[in-house]
């Protein structure tokens, strides 16, 4: 008796990866081995990046408030010791923003703290 294969799904799986990595240069696009591998390693880069991103957008925000608050003679974690203090409920991201596109609302939450 012949053996009984699942033709349709192996198919199916090997058009999903072929189609997960269109765009990919050279043989990565249409080789299923070398397809496959690609799109393993591309989800685990994503994977990685998608918790890494939290990371980078904080140090960034951190660098930003810093940058800000040393025009007014206050280091980073001098500011952020002053602002927690002060019981000023104002997320990095939303501080970070204020030092870049909004500097006398910055400079006034500096002002109070000071």
């Amino acid at each position: 008796m012949p053996r009984s294969v699942n033709s349709v799904a192996k198919r199916a799986r090997r058009k999903k990866v072929l189609k997960q990595a269109k765009g990919y240069f050279g043989r990565r696009k249409n080789v299923w081995t070398v397809a496959k591998n690609a799109v393993d390693k591309a989800m685990l880069y994503s994977y990685r990046d998608r918790r890494n991103k939290k990371r980078t957008f904080r140090a960034l925000w951190i660098t930003r408030i810093n940058a800000g608050a040393r025009q007014y003679g206050l280091s980073y974690s001098q500011f952020m010791g002053k602002v927690k203090a002060n019981n000023i409920e104002l997320n990095r991201k939303v501080l970070a923003d204020l030092a870049m596109n909004n500097p006398e609302a910055f400079k006034a939450i500096v002002d109070k703290v000071k």
